[in-house]
Protein backbone atom coordinates (compact mmCIF):
# COMPACT_ATOMS: atom_id res chain seq x y z
CA UNK A 1 0.00 0.00 0.00
CA UNK A 2 1.32 3.33 -1.10
CA UNK A 3 1.41 6.09 1.72
CA UNK A 4 -1.45 7.48 -0.46
CA UNK A 5 -3.27 4.68 0.26
CA UNK A 6 -5.20 6.73 3.79
CA UNK A 7 -6.65 9.26 1.66
CA UNK A 8 -9.57 7.41 0.51
CA UNK A 9 -10.38 7.08 4.18
CA UNK A 10 -10.06 10.73 4.80
CA UNK A 11 -12.03 12.26 2.59
CA UNK A 12 -14.73 9.76 3.78
CA UNK A 13 -14.32 11.08 7.28
CA UNK A 14 -14.85 14.95 5.44
CA UNK A 15 -17.54 13.73 3.71
CA UNK A 16 -19.65 13.07 6.58
CA UNK A 17 -20.26 9.83 5.62
CA UNK A 18 -21.65 7.75 8.03
CA UNK A 19 -18.73 4.86 7.48
CA UNK A 20 -16.28 7.59 9.14
CA UNK A 21 -17.52 6.30 12.94
CA UNK A 22 -16.10 2.70 11.88
CA UNK A 23 -12.84 4.27 9.95
CA UNK A 24 -12.44 6.49 12.61
CA UNK A 25 -10.69 4.12 15.90
CA UNK A 26 -7.26 5.09 16.56
CA UNK A 27 -5.86 1.59 16.48
CA UNK A 28 -7.06 1.36 12.99
CA UNK A 29 -5.56 4.77 12.26
CA UNK A 30 -2.34 3.47 13.97
CA UNK A 31 -2.30 0.46 11.67
CA UNK A 32 -2.64 2.49 8.53
CA UNK A 33 -0.26 5.38 9.71
CA UNK A 34 2.30 2.47 10.10
CA UNK A 35 1.77 0.80 7.32
CA UNK A 36 1.93 3.90 5.04
CA UNK A 37 5.70 4.65 6.44
CA UNK A 38 6.44 1.14 5.99
CA UNK A 39 6.00 1.61 2.14
CA UNK A 40 8.10 5.06 2.04
CA UNK A 41 10.74 2.56 3.91
CA UNK A 42 10.52 -0.04 1.27
CA UNK A 43 10.53 3.15 -1.14
CA UNK A 44 13.52 4.82 -0.42
CA UNK A 45 15.24 1.37 -0.36
CA UNK A 46 16.33 1.89 3.30
CA UNK A 47 16.47 -1.12 6.06
CA UNK A 48 15.11 -0.91 9.78
CA UNK A 49 18.44 0.21 10.71
CA UNK A 50 19.11 3.16 8.41
CA UNK A 51 15.66 4.87 9.38
CA UNK A 52 16.04 4.40 13.17
CA UNK A 53 19.00 7.22 13.41
CA UNK A 54 16.62 9.65 12.41
CA UNK A 55 14.48 8.92 15.20
CA UNK A 56 17.46 8.73 17.45
CA UNK A 57 16.04 5.22 18.49
CA UNK A 58 16.42 1.36 17.54
CA UNK A 59 15.26 -0.64 15.06
CA UNK A 60 12.60 -2.26 17.58
CA UNK A 61 11.06 1.45 17.58
CA UNK A 62 10.64 1.55 14.04
CA UNK A 63 9.29 -1.34 13.68
CA UNK A 64 6.53 -1.13 16.05
CA UNK A 65 5.60 2.25 14.42
CA UNK A 66 5.66 0.07 10.99
CA UNK A 67 3.24 -2.19 13.08
CA UNK A 68 0.92 0.62 14.35
CA UNK A 69 1.72 -0.62 17.60
CA UNK A 70 0.77 2.17 20.56
CA UNK A 71 0.22 5.58 19.93
CA UNK A 72 2.81 7.35 17.74
CA UNK A 73 4.70 10.61 18.91
CA UNK A 74 4.32 13.23 16.72
CA UNK A 75 8.02 14.20 17.17
CA UNK A 76 8.77 11.43 15.37
CA UNK A 77 6.51 11.21 12.58
CA UNK A 78 7.66 15.07 11.92
CA UNK A 79 11.47 13.73 11.76
CA UNK A 80 10.45 10.89 9.19
CA UNK A 81 8.17 13.20 6.99
CA UNK A 82 11.27 15.46 6.94
CA UNK A 83 13.74 12.45 5.98
CA UNK A 84 11.91 11.12 3.35
CA UNK A 85 10.62 13.94 2.39
CA UNK A 86 6.81 13.43 1.59
CA UNK A 87 5.54 16.12 -0.98
CA UNK A 88 2.96 18.10 1.13
CA UNK A 89 -0.50 16.70 0.27
CA UNK A 90 0.97 13.27 1.55
CA UNK A 91 2.15 14.56 4.79
CA UNK A 92 -1.17 16.42 5.28
CA UNK A 93 -2.68 12.87 5.35
CA UNK A 94 0.12 11.36 7.69
CA UNK A 95 -0.33 13.99 10.15
CA UNK A 96 -4.26 13.52 9.70
CA UNK A 97 -4.21 9.83 10.54
CA UNK A 98 -1.68 11.10 13.54
CA UNK A 99 -4.31 12.72 14.68
CA UNK A 100 -6.38 10.24 14.39
CA UNK A 101 -3.88 7.56 16.12
CA UNK A 102 -3.59 9.75 19.31
CA UNK A 103 -6.83 10.34 19.56
CA UNK A 104 -8.21 8.33 22.98
CA UNK A 105 -10.18 5.43 22.14
CA UNK A 106 -14.06 4.81 23.46
CA UNK A 107 -12.46 1.74 25.49
CA UNK A 108 -10.23 3.44 27.30
CA UNK A 109 -12.65 4.56 30.28
CA UNK A 110 -12.49 0.60 30.76
CA UNK A 111 -8.52 0.46 30.73
CA UNK A 112 -8.22 -0.67 34.29
CA UNK A 113 -10.39 -4.12 33.30
CA UNK A 114 -8.99 -4.59 30.07
CA UNK A 115 -5.54 -6.73 29.52
CA UNK A 116 -3.16 -5.37 27.26
CA UNK A 117 -2.95 -7.82 24.43
CA UNK A 118 -7.13 -7.86 24.06
CA UNK A 119 -7.28 -3.66 23.83
CA UNK A 120 -6.00 -3.82 20.08
CA UNK A 121 -8.77 -6.07 19.03
CA UNK A 122 -11.63 -4.00 20.75
CA UNK A 123 -10.21 -1.43 19.07
CA UNK A 124 -9.75 -2.99 15.52
CA UNK A 125 -13.49 -4.22 15.71
CA UNK A 126 -15.09 -1.09 15.41
CA UNK A 127 -13.17 -0.75 12.00
CA UNK A 128 -13.15 -4.01 10.38
CA UNK A 129 -14.98 -4.76 7.50
CA UNK A 130 -15.66 -8.86 8.49
CA UNK A 131 -14.85 -10.52 11.43
CA UNK A 132 -14.41 -14.65 11.05
CA UNK A 133 -13.61 -16.23 14.38
CA UNK A 134 -14.46 -19.69 15.34
CA UNK A 135 -15.14 -20.59 18.85
CA UNK A 136 -14.44 -23.78 21.20
CA UNK A 137 -15.50 -23.02 24.61
CA UNK A 138 -17.76 -20.20 24.98
CA UNK A 139 -19.97 -18.20 22.66
CA UNK A 140 -17.79 -15.00 20.94
CA UNK A 141 -17.98 -12.02 22.98
CA UNK A 142 -19.38 -10.04 20.53
CA UNK A 143 -22.12 -12.46 20.49
CA UNK A 144 -22.59 -12.70 24.02
CA UNK A 145 -26.27 -11.68 26.08
CA UNK A 146 -25.34 -9.56 29.44
CA UNK A 147 -26.07 -12.21 31.97
CA UNK A 148 -23.94 -15.17 29.83
CA UNK A 149 -21.07 -12.63 29.69
CA UNK A 150 -21.33 -12.30 33.63
CA UNK A 151 -21.43 -16.09 33.70
CA UNK A 152 -17.97 -16.72 31.72
CA UNK A 153 -16.23 -13.64 33.41
CA UNK A 154 -16.90 -15.07 37.02
CA UNK A 155 -15.98 -18.90 36.07
CA UNK A 156 -12.80 -17.07 34.86
CA UNK A 157 -11.96 -14.64 37.36
CA UNK A 158 -13.58 -16.09 40.66
CA UNK A 159 -11.43 -14.28 43.27
CA UNK A 160 -12.63 -10.44 41.34
CA UNK A 161 -15.03 -8.24 43.08
CA UNK A 162 -18.33 -7.34 41.77
CA UNK A 163 -17.19 -4.10 40.68
CA UNK A 164 -14.64 -5.45 38.37
CA UNK A 165 -16.90 -7.96 36.96
CA UNK A 166 -20.02 -5.75 36.50
CA UNK A 167 -17.31 -3.44 35.05
CA UNK A 168 -16.04 -6.25 32.35
CA UNK A 169 -19.47 -7.23 31.40
CA UNK A 170 -20.22 -2.89 30.54
CA UNK A 171 -17.44 -3.22 28.32
CA UNK A 172 -18.28 -6.57 26.43
CA UNK A 173 -21.91 -5.45 26.08
CA UNK A 174 -20.17 -1.75 24.87
CA UNK A 175 -18.24 -3.55 22.51
CA UNK A 176 -21.56 -5.25 21.03
CA UNK A 177 -22.63 -1.48 19.76
CA UNK A 178 -20.18 -1.93 16.37
CA UNK A 179 -23.02 -4.64 15.10
CA UNK A 180 -25.77 -2.16 15.57
CA UNK A 181 -24.37 0.40 13.11
CA UNK A 182 -25.58 2.07 10.36
CA UNK A 183 -22.85 -0.22 8.31
CA UNK A 184 -21.66 -3.31 10.72
CA UNK A 185 -19.10 -5.90 9.47
CA UNK A 186 -20.06 -9.16 8.59
CA UNK A 187 -19.53 -11.62 11.18
CA UNK A 188 -18.90 -14.76 10.55
CA UNK A 189 -18.88 -17.30 13.70
CA UNK A 190 -18.58 -20.65 13.53
CA UNK A 191 -18.93 -22.57 17.20
CA UNK A 192 -18.18 -26.02 18.32
CA UNK A 193 -20.81 -27.89 19.60
CA UNK A 194 -19.65 -27.81 22.81
CA UNK A 195 -20.77 -24.82 23.51
CA UNK A 196 -24.12 -25.36 23.04
CA UNK A 197 -23.94 -28.54 25.16
CA UNK A 198 -21.39 -27.23 27.70
CA UNK A 199 -24.01 -24.93 30.40
CA UNK A 200 -22.10 -21.91 31.37
CA UNK A 201 -24.35 -20.09 34.89
CA UNK A 202 -27.60 -21.58 35.31
CA UNK A 203 -29.97 -23.50 32.65
CA UNK A 204 -32.07 -20.06 32.25
CA UNK A 205 -28.77 -18.51 31.28
CA UNK A 206 -28.11 -20.97 28.59
CA UNK A 207 -31.60 -21.03 26.99
CA UNK A 208 -32.27 -17.09 27.19
CA UNK A 209 -28.41 -17.13 25.67
CA UNK A 210 -28.99 -19.65 22.82
CA UNK A 211 -32.20 -18.20 22.05
CA UNK A 212 -30.49 -14.83 21.74
CA UNK A 213 -27.55 -16.58 19.27
CA UNK A 214 -30.91 -17.52 17.30
CA UNK A 215 -32.07 -14.71 16.42
CA UNK A 216 -28.99 -12.79 15.52
CA UNK A 217 -28.42 -15.24 13.45
CA UNK A 218 -31.10 -14.06 11.35
CA UNK A 219 -29.65 -10.47 10.40
CA UNK A 220 -27.88 -10.03 7.20
CA UNK A 221 -24.82 -9.67 8.80
CA UNK A 222 -23.76 -12.39 10.39
CA UNK A 223 -23.82 -15.99 9.74
CA UNK A 224 -23.66 -18.87 12.53
CA UNK A 225 -22.62 -22.13 11.89
CA UNK A 226 -22.12 -25.21 14.45
CA UNK A 227 -19.61 -27.40 13.86
CA UNK A 228 -20.71 -30.64 15.19
CA UNK A 229 -18.83 -33.35 17.30
CA UNK A 230 -18.84 -35.41 14.75
CA UNK A 231 -17.67 -33.42 11.36
CA UNK A 232 -14.92 -31.45 13.47
CA UNK A 233 -12.95 -34.59 14.58
CA UNK A 234 -9.51 -33.71 13.33
CA UNK A 235 -10.49 -31.16 11.73
CA UNK A 236 -10.86 -27.84 14.42
CA UNK A 237 -8.02 -26.12 16.79
CA UNK A 238 -7.81 -26.29 19.94
CA UNK A 239 -8.33 -22.04 20.60
CA UNK A 240 -10.49 -19.49 19.64
CA UNK A 241 -9.00 -17.85 16.39
CA UNK A 242 -10.52 -14.12 15.33
CA UNK A 243 -9.46 -12.45 12.22
CA UNK A 244 -9.93 -9.08 10.91
CA UNK A 245 -10.55 -7.85 7.60
CA UNK A 246 -11.08 -4.03 6.26
CA UNK A 247 -12.30 -2.52 3.19
CA UNK A 248 -10.45 -0.05 0.82
CA UNK A 249 -7.42 2.26 2.32
CA UNK A 250 -8.06 0.38 5.79
CA UNK A 251 -5.26 -1.68 7.38
CA UNK A 252 -4.12 -4.78 6.28
CA UNK A 253 -6.04 -7.77 7.50
CA UNK A 254 -4.40 -9.53 10.81
CA UNK A 255 -5.22 -13.04 13.03
CA UNK A 256 -5.90 -12.68 16.73
CA UNK A 257 -5.11 -16.00 18.58
CA UNK A 258 -6.23 -16.19 22.26
CA UNK A 259 -4.14 -18.03 24.33
CA UNK A 260 -4.87 -18.63 28.41
CA UNK A 261 -3.65 -15.20 30.00
CA UNK A 262 -2.16 -13.62 26.51
CA UNK A 263 -2.33 -13.42 22.83
CA UNK A 264 -0.97 -13.51 19.40
CA UNK A 265 -1.67 -11.07 16.94
CA UNK A 266 -0.93 -12.82 13.51
CA UNK A 267 0.15 -10.01 10.47
CA UNK A 268 2.52 -11.66 8.30
CA UNK A 269 1.39 -12.89 5.19
CA UNK A 270 2.48 -16.70 5.29
CA UNK A 271 0.95 -17.09 8.07
CA UNK A 272 -2.39 -15.33 7.47
CA UNK A 273 -2.69 -17.87 4.76
CA UNK A 274 -2.55 -20.47 7.22
CA UNK A 275 -4.78 -19.38 9.30
CA UNK A 276 -7.17 -18.25 6.48
CA UNK A 277 -7.36 -21.84 5.39
CA UNK A 278 -7.41 -23.20 8.65
CA UNK A 279 -10.48 -21.14 9.27
CA UNK A 280 -11.99 -22.29 5.67
CA UNK A 281 -11.78 -25.67 6.54
CA UNK A 282 -13.35 -25.49 9.66
CA UNK A 283 -15.55 -23.66 7.74
CA UNK A 284 -16.49 -26.66 5.53
CA UNK A 285 -17.04 -29.14 8.19
CA UNK A 286 -19.67 -26.59 9.59
CA UNK A 287 -23.13 -27.46 9.56
CA UNK A 288 -25.23 -25.31 7.05
CA UNK A 289 -27.76 -22.81 8.54
CA UNK A 290 -31.02 -25.43 8.49
CA UNK A 291 -29.07 -27.74 10.75
CA UNK A 292 -27.30 -25.22 13.06
CA UNK A 293 -30.84 -23.73 13.63
CA UNK A 294 -32.32 -27.39 14.60
CA UNK A 295 -29.18 -27.42 17.12
CA UNK A 296 -29.34 -24.33 18.35
CA UNK A 297 -33.63 -25.22 19.16
CA UNK A 298 -32.89 -28.33 20.56
CA UNK A 299 -30.14 -27.57 23.10
CA UNK A 300 -32.53 -24.49 23.94
CA UNK A 301 -35.73 -26.67 24.63
CA UNK A 302 -33.39 -28.68 26.67
CA UNK A 303 -32.32 -26.21 28.75
CA UNK A 304 -36.29 -24.31 28.92
CA UNK A 305 -36.87 -27.56 30.47
CA UNK A 306 -34.22 -28.22 33.21
CA UNK A 307 -34.93 -24.47 34.07
CA UNK A 308 -36.66 -24.30 37.69
CA UNK A 309 -37.66 -20.69 37.26
CA UNK A 310 -39.33 -21.59 33.28
CA UNK A 311 -41.37 -24.68 34.73
CA UNK A 312 -42.60 -22.49 37.69
CA UNK A 313 -43.46 -19.35 35.09
CA UNK A 314 -45.13 -22.29 32.84
CA UNK A 315 -47.20 -23.37 35.73
CA UNK A 316 -48.32 -20.47 37.03
CA UNK A 317 -49.44 -19.24 33.14
CA UNK A 318 -51.60 -22.44 33.04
Amino acid sequence: MSVSGPSSRLSVAASGDPRATRWGSPEAAQRVLGESLRQLRHDAGLTLREVAEPLRGSEAKVSRLERGAGSPKERDIEDLIVFFRVPDEKAREIRALLRQARESPWWSQFSDVTPNYLRRLIGLEGSAAGIHTYENHVVPGLLQTEEYARAVIRAALPQAGIKTVERKVRLRVSRQEVLQSAQPPMVRALLDEAILRRPVGDYGVMWRQLTHLREVARRPSVRLRVVEFEQGTGRVPHYPITRLHFGDGGPSELVYVEHLESATYVTRPSELERYRALLEEVGEAASGWERTEELLTGAIEEYRRKDPGDRRARATAR
